[in-house]
């Protein structure tokens, strides 16, 4: 594999393997393989435990609250790997900067690569490109590489999901808004009585008449 100044193959390698852990030697060949990941060794269970390891290390880095936290954690990460550059022409595949000597496990070997490929990609591109994804019932891990740094997703699926739900709960409180409004203040303003005042000419004849039948009681009397 090589490492470029962002960091962004070792940290990817480090997401997939947090989110899903390798549970064999197997699995875990074939997934750092799949990688690109050069292995000139066996890989055995004590490989497994190992990076099993390094992966609750770098998820407290991942979950840090802040960027000193952050940073603190994964300078403890790079001084306990111990790892350093070489210029090597590993597999033939051209020269390029590795982070671990020729003899070095798996576990140890990815324990660097890990470390390194963070710090690289945190400085290179921004200490809050590394989060989980934004749905709470979602806990992936994922390296922020998008052009403007605002990715809050781990996939177009939960983006999808988390837009469905707030659309939803806009609905719903418009309905409750509305339902309120019609339940009391409409209703309170059609219940109120409709006094319509009279005309000046309406009020006179109205006092007249009253006048009237006053004299004619006092009359009658």
């Amino acid at each position: 594999m090589h490492l470029n100044p962002y960091g962004g193959d070792a940290v990817n390698l480090a997401a997939d393997l947090a989110n899903r852990r390798p549970a064999t030697a197997e699995e875990l060949a074939d997934r750092c393989e799949a990688a690109g990941l050069v292995l000139e060794h066996p890989v055995t269970p004590q490989d497994v435990d190992r990076v099993h390891a390094v992966l609750d290390a770098w998820e407290k880095v991942v979950d840090a609250d802040d960027e000193h936290e952050r940073a603190e954690l994964v300078n403890r990460m790079l001084a306990g790997s111990a790892a350093y550059p070489r210029l090597t022409d590993h597999a033939g595949s051209g020269w390029h900067l590795h982070y671990r000597d020729d003899q070095r496990s798996l576990g140890a070997v990815l324990f660097a690569l890990i470390s390194v490929g963070t710090a690289l990609h945190l400085v290179g591109r921004g200490m809050h490109r590394l989060r989980r994804c934004a749905v709470a019932e979602c806990a992936t891990v994922f390296a922020d590489t998008s052009r403007t740094g605002r990715q809050r997703y781990c996939s177009q699926r939960c983006a999808n999901r988390d837009a469905v739900r707030r659309h939803r709960a806009g609905r719903a409180a418009e309905s409750t808004t509305e339902g309120t409004v019609g339940g009391t203040t409409e209703g309170a303003v059609l219940r109120e009585p409709v006094r319509v005042p009279l005309d000046r000419h309406a009020q006179d004849r109205r006092e007249s008449g009253q006048l009237s039948r006053g004299l004619g009681r006092t009359v009658r009397r």
